[in-house]
C-alpha cells in the first residue's frame, strides 16, 4: 500500500470516528429535550386537569338566614288605682268616661276632715236621691258660696248659716247612715268637687232650690240649668 493510500484510509476512519462521537451526542442531546418535553406537557396536563376539576364543581350559593322580628308589645306598668287625686298628684292623666266610673274609682280610706264631712253631709241631706251630676252640681254651691265673700268662707259656715239649708235642725246636722252606699257616693262626690275633677252644668251657682217651689228671689238670679228636681242660679 502506498503512502497516499494509507493516508487516506486514516482519514476516513477520523471522519467516521468523528462522526459517530457526533452521532452519540446529538442522540443523547435529544433524548434529554425530549424529556424535558415531556415533563413540561406532563405538567401542563396536570394544571389543565386540576384547573378542569375547579371549574366542574357546582358553584355554592350561599344564602342568608332569614332575621325573624317578634313584634311585641311594650307595656308600662302604672301604679295600683288608689284615688283620683292620688293618681293626678302622680302626673297620671286619667279621665274616666262618665261621672259615674269618676265616683266607683274614687276610694276614701282616711276620715274625712270636718270641713269635707260638713260638704259631704249637704249633698247627701239635700240630694242622695238625685242623679250624680245634681249631687255635684249640689257641691259646688256649697264651695262657691265658701269663695264669695257674701257667704262664710267655710263649707261647715256655709252649711250651718241661718236659713239656708232646711235639713239642719237647731244648728245640728242629723245623724248619717255612714255604712250606707249613698254615703259613699257623697264623700265621692264631695271629693271630687273640692278638688275640681268634674266639669258640673252649675258651675257657677250659687243658689238652687226644688222644682216644685218657686221663690221671689229666683225671679232676680240668672237661671243656669236645672238637674232632676233642683234649679240652679248665679
Amino acid at each position: 500500500m502506498s503512502r497516499k493510500t494509507y493516508s487516506l484510509s486514516a482519514a476516513v476512519v477520523v471522519a467516521i470516528s468523528g462522526l459517530s462521537f457526533s452521532s452519540a451526542d446529538g442522540a443523547e442531546a435529544l433524548a434529554q429535550e425530549t424529556s424535558q418535553i415531556e415533563r413540561d406537557e406532563a405538567m401542563s396536563l396536570s394544571a389543565d386537569e386540576e384547573s378542569a376539576q375547579v371549574l366542574s364543581k357546582e358553584p355554592v350559593e350561599l344564602v342568608p338566614e332569614p332575621i325573624e322580628f317578634v313584634s311585641e308589645p311594650v307595656i308600662q306598668a302604672l301604679p295600683e288605682i288608689g284615688s283620683v287625686a292620688g293618681l293626678e298628684n302622680q302626673g297620671i292623666a286619667v279621665k274616666p268616661a262618665t261621672l259615674r266610673e269618676l265616683v266607683a274609682q274614687t276610694e276614701l280610706t282616711a276620715p274625712l276632715s270636718e270641713q269635707m264631712r260638713c260638704l259631704a253631709g249637704a249633698v247627701y241631706f239635700e240630694s242622695r236621691g238625685e242623679p250624680l251630676a245634681g249631687q255635684l252640681a249640689v257641691a259646688n254651691v256649697v264651695i262657691n258660696r265658701a269663695d264669695d265673700r257674701r257667704f262664710p268662707a267655710s263649707y261647715c259656715g256655709v252649711v250651718y248659716q241661718r236659713a239656708q239649708f232646711s235639713f239642719v235642725k237647731r244648728g245640728r246636722m242629723p245623724r248619717i247612715r255612714t255604712q250606707s252606699a249613698a254615703w259613699r257616693r257623697a264623700k265621692a262626690i264631695a271629693h271630687i268637687a273640692h278638688d275640681g275633677l268634674w266639669e258640673s252644668e252649675a258651675a257657677d251657682a250659687v243658689y238652687f232650690h226644688a222644682t216644685y217651689v218657686r221663690p221671689k228671689w229666683s225671679r232676680r238670679k240668672t237661671r243656669l240649668t236645672e238637674i232632676d228636681t233642683h234649679i240652679f242660679y248665679r
